[in-house]
């Protein structure tokens, strides 16, 4: 039998103890899920961070209040708990919480505090683990429960590109070098491809981390499960090719009114501005779907943020959680790859 804590109201367990919604339900009614929420993604990931995989979920009576994936792994017998699962660089996962925007603030409040600490209850008493690592999306904006649970916070930070306007403005918003980029003619074809394009983008991203001796836990297999295991549209691999070869390209992920610039846009050897010009593919298309944002993935490395911030993004802030014990915290360093 499935083990429910009960935090105040709030009834916190894995989601098959509950038989009022599928997940997947839940996670498109959420306002701060991405697209790794989903139980096709969370199954992969759970596969490939060789972790089990917790559906928790929040109900205050048959209301759901949130849903929280985490991820259990032992090594050496000590347990950890992650979301997102560690090494497969998901940049955002954790709890997002359902039903919430109707209330009032003190009442919004108290719910994502009770949900959250059932949560952790729920993980304490179940996996018992000696490191905690979560990390939620920019639109999970009310992280002070874990304060109050004693985690160490830290910000970190990303860019979103407002998709709202009108083509010429949002091309107008981007920097001069930008759409003169974009407006670049040549001999070249952008598209939006399969399973061939995703380990091409991939092993061009790998092959660049080896020349510069820096780790990525990313494999063509990982990204090409998510491919075939999500719903159709989901993830999306957008290529350059030029003289019948991939001269770059970029692996998107989209959920709700959000698309996500996920992995790629590795340094190419072309003459053409291959980056700009996928990027703006990726805009053009998401905007005739109705999509509202373009989350280009992290503006923490300094090396990264003047390409990103030609494209004249909001930047946004989202937080890592971190619990531990004297001695996990020692061994901090060894577990930094699994940021």
């Amino acid at each position: 039998m499935s083990v429910t804590i009960e935090q105040q109201g709030i009834t916190v367990g894995r989601a098959e103890a509950f038989e009022h919604h599928d997940w997947n339900d839940l996670v498109e009614r959420s306002p701060q899920t991405t697209p790794f929420h989903y139980r096709e993604s969370l199954a992969v990931q759970a596969d490939h961070a060789d972790a089990d995989c917790h559906l928790l979920v929040g109900y205050k009576g048959h209301e759901p209040v949130g849903v929280f994936p985490v991820f259990e792994k032992r090594k050496g017998g000590m347990a950890m708990a992650f979301s997102p699962a560690p090494g497969l660089w998901v940049s955002y996962l954790g709890p997002a919480l359902l039903n919430h925007r109707k209330l009032k603030r003190r009442k919004r409040e108290r719910r994502n505090k009770r949900f959250v600490s059932g949560c952790l209850d729920w993980i304490d008493r179940e996996l018992g683990p000696k490191y905690i690592q979560i990390r939620p999306g920019p639109d999970y904006r009310d992280v002070r429960p874990f304060d109050w649970h004693e985690f160490d916070i830290d910000v970190r930070h990303t860019y979103s590109v407002d998709l709202t306007p009108c083509e010429e403005e949002v091309l107008m918003s981007f920097s001069g070098d930008a759409r003169n980029n974009i407006r670049t003619e040549g001999d070249y074809r952008i598209y939006e491809g399969s399973t061939d394009e995703i380990r091409a983008i991939i092993s061009q991203v790998r092959a660049r981390h080896d020349e510069q001796g820096e780790s990525y836990g990313v494999t063509p297999r990982f990204v090409v499960d998510l491919y075939e295991r999500l719903p159709d549209g989901v993830v999306r691999p957008y290529a350059c090719e030029i003289d019948g070869r991939i001269a770059g390209g970029m692996v998107a992920v989209e959920s709700g009114d959000t698309m996500y610039r996920w992995q790629g846009g590795a340094k190419h050897d072309a003459d053409l501005p291959v980056n700009d010009l996928v990027d703006w593919a990726i805009v053009t298309d998401a905007m005739e779907r109705g999509v509202e944002r373009y989350d280009l993935v992290g503006a923490n490395e300094e090396r990264l943020c003047g390409y990103k911030a030609k494209f004249g993004p909001e930047l946004r802030s989202y937080y890592t959680m971190e619990s531990g014990t004297a001695v996990t915290n020692a061994l901090s360093s060894v577990y930094k790859k699994f940021r």
